[in-house]
């Protein structure tokens, strides 16, 4: 594969997974905020990226890969929302970069392909959460026209520590 953004296109692929668990363990064992509190197994990573690659066959997800030759850098994914009336909107519920890529303009790539498949798909509002303290990560939504609508103050918990939780939007309505 040349350097690029990839679409997922059906079944994900077992080198996917590999390569996903991997970047998704390292990030989590070096302390990001990814929603798990230890790396994710092989089979977690599995079974979440097949609900997505799933979803998306429905167009109710997008699920983007980050390439440098064949070699995955980062991934990340939206969701529809499942309620019947939010299901005009989508949460964009991960996005992760290799340690190593991080830095490289891969994370904004991404973003802006998903944000773009979102406005594809004719989603109004695309959401998002992240924990307070990835200053990084809250920069480059802004930069890219997101814009926070709520926090709730100490929300997460890893261990003894606590961070808060950010919320951000971008209304495609207007």
């Amino acid at each position: 594969m040349r350097d690029g953004v990839a679409v997922d296109e059906g079944v994900v692929a077992e080198d996917v997974v590999d390569a996903a668990q991997g970047i998704l363990a390292d990030l989590v064992a070096g302390g990001a905020a990814l929603g798990w509190v230890e790396p994710p197994s092989k089979p977690a990573v599995a079974e979440l990226l097949a609900k997505v690659s799933a979803a998306s066959r429905a167009g109710d997800a997008a699920l983007r890969l980050a390439y440098s030759g064949d070699r995955l850098l980062g991934l990340g994914y939206w969701l529809r929302y499942e309620r019947p009336t939010h299901r005009p909107n989508a949460d964009l519920e991960k996005l992760a970069i290799a340690s190593d890529a991080q830095g490289m303009g891969v994370g904004r790539l991404l973003t802006a392909a998903l944000v773009d498949s979102a406005r594809a798909a004719g989603i109004e509002v695309l959401t998002l959460d992240a924990r307070g303290d990835n200053a990084n990560a809250l920069h480059l939504y802004r930069t890219l026209g997101f814009r926070e609508y709520g926090r709730l103050p100490g929300f997460v918990a890893v261990g003894e520590r606590r961070y808060d939780k950010v919320f951000y939007m971008l209304d495609f309505r207007v």
